[in-house]
């Protein structure tokens, strides 16, 4: 009998958008649990750290997004074929953290001036830099026509393109200068699959 899942985030995309693409990649049914911000305080005893997002398997509780996502990936066949492939994802997962941690300062900033002043060296220094990095390894599997890791789509696919919402947020046309990036976007976009849950998915600023 398949799992019952329950994915328990609020009603935005953030750290809980990972964990439904892979849900749609794999087409397998859940329920998506929002919440309103105001709501949270009622809610927030009944998780594992006080922290969302939470995925819920028949009623057992799994905290922490990327732990989510790997599960998920491996449920689902997403996780890399070899344990050299499953690495690379890892490799590429984890990239994500370091890439999107610094834009949430930038958020929290409230002094104008040096808001301004994280946001253009994250824009013009920190993202850059990754993304040249992301594009070589892109670039080395089937020449940027394909995924990131082996021949089908992954982990580190679905991780990257979630991704994009949060760069996009810390910098203005972030993938301006990284053509294969934007290729790479635009096909994961184009996935039957993936348009479909892109289409369907309430529509929300972050």
């Amino acid at each position: 009998m398949a799992p019952k899942y329950k994915l328990v985030y609020y009603d935005s995309k953030g750290r809980g958008e990972l964990a439904r693409l892979l849900f749609a990649a794999a087409e397998v049914e859940y329920e998506d649990y929002r919440f309103k911000e105001e709501d949270w305080p009622k809610l927030k005893g009944d998780t594992p750290f006080g922290q969302v997002p939470v995925l819920e398997v028949d009623g057992k509780p799994l905290a922490q997004s990327n732990a989510i996502a790997r599960y998920l990936a491996r449920e689902f066949g997403l996780a890399g074929k070899t344990a050299w492939d499953q690495a690379q994802v890892d490799m590429i997962v984890e990239t994500m953290q370091d890439m999107g941690n610094p834009v949430i300062p930038i958020f929290m900033c409230k002094n104008e001036e040096e808001k301004a002043k994280l946001t253009k060296t994250y824009a013009e220094e920190t993202l850059p830099r990754y993304m040249e990095a992301l594009q070589k390894i892109l670039v080395a599997n089937t020449e940027g026509k394909g995924f990131f890791v082996g021949d089908e789509m992954t982990l580190a696919d679905l991780a990257l393109f979630a991704s994009f919402d949060w760069f996009e947020a810390g910098a203005k046309n972030p993938l301006e200068k990284f053509p294969k990036l934007q290729e790479f976007k635009d096909r994961i976009a184009s996935c039957p699959k993936i348009a479909a849950w892109l289409e369907k998915r309430p529509k929300t600023e972050f």
